[in-house]
């Protein structure tokens, strides 16, 4: 029975179709004739890629446990291709590529046109694309009217990705340097210190711990009664001042420690807040294309045709219904 039915129901939408062949023909030429024409019109675009991987790090580490384990010739993975799209994707690499290139004037967009940042915005992502592809590689793709120009704006997106990740690293990497820098030479400072009163007691006579446990056998020793005085006058002030010699020389120890460890660190936040490294593999630099990428002259026609007639057929079936409904009442 539903079998029937659909049979039915596809007989009278092939009769329904032979009967308004005419009208569909014509609807389908008009519109080719109409899309061929309107397709000449469309601007002509060249279309320019780059290919580019992130890398695994984005500063040269001092740290051999991090070294291993992401070092800087390394291909970065997901989350690093995922954060080179939003570099990609930012206010800033947008209104640096805009004004480098003065696209307002090269879309033909007025400055004094209502919602000019806005139709700006949207026909930049028009034009200028950005894709992580299944490699884990970002693929840049820029579209313009002229392929030399295109090629341009490609390889300086490319360009700007080590600018606009070294200008936000240093953002942080200049403050915590100056940090670092400080509390070293703070370090410095008080080892500096340390060191001239050792060298003050020292000049007093004062000597380490081995070395004051001998002075009693110096002291056994001497024949004359004048180094008997001279050990007897050192054996004084060490028993005074010894045990301020000793939380020194232990204090001094326990900051060059500290300032060997912090020596590291200082390097580090040198190396990030002073050198400019690569944060990106080039894989392939944008060219300029030799053959149009859009507009698709054949699609747009074939499409254009097709929509036009479906949408034709549509409307002829409604307009049979309304008449169908008339005439039952």
């Amino acid at each position: 029975m539903r079998k029937s039915n659909s049979d039915h129901n596809t007989n009278e939408l092939l009769v329904f179709t032979f009967k308004n062949r005419k009208a569909l023909i014509l609807t389908g030429v008009i519109a080719g004739v109409i899309s061929v024409v309107v397709s000449l019109f469309l601007p002509v675009l060249y279309e320019s890629n780059a290919i580019v991987f992130p890398t695994a790090t984005s500063t040269v580490s001092f740290n051999p446990q991090v070294s291993l384990k992401a070092g800087s010739m390394d291909f970065g993975e997901e989350e690093n291709a995922e954060q080179l799209i939003q570099i990609l994707e930012s206010g800033p690499m947008r209104n640096r590529v805009i004004q480098e290139f003065d696209l307002g004037k090269v879309y033909d967009i007025q400055p004094t046109a209502s919602n000019y940042y806005y139709k700006l915005k949207k026909k930049y992502e028009e034009r200028i694309s950005f894709r992580r592809t299944r490699y884990g590689s970002i693929n840049i793709s820029v579209l313009d009217r002229e392929p030399e120009r295109a090629a341009e704006i490609t390889n300086t997106i490319v360009s700007l990705i080590d600018t606009l990740m070294n200008e936000l690293i240093k953002e942080r990497t200049v403050p915590a340097f100056e940090i670092n820098k400080r509390k070293l030479n703070q370090l410095k400072s008080e080892l500096d210190g340390l060191n001239n009163e050792l060298d003050s007691l020292s000049n007093l006579g004062v000597v380490d711990s081995k070395a004051r446990a001998s002075l009693i056998e110096v002291l056994n020793e001497a024949k004359s009664s004048a180094d008997k005085d001279i050990i007897r006058n050192q054996i004084d002030i060490n028993q005074k001042l010894g045990v301020r010699y000793d939380a020194l020389v232990e204090l001094r120890e326990f900051r060059a420690k500290k300032m060997t460890e912090l020596e590291v660190s200082y390097d580090q936040a040198e190396s990030d807040a002073t050198e400019t490294i690569n944060h990106k593999f080039v894989v392939e630099q944008g060219y300029a294309a030799d053959k149009k990428a859009k507009p698709k002259r054949a699609i747009v026609v074939l499409v254009s045709t097709i929509a036009t007639v479906v949408f034709m057929f549509i409307a002829l079936l409604i307009r049979d219904r309304i008449r169908e409904i008339k005439l039952a009442e």
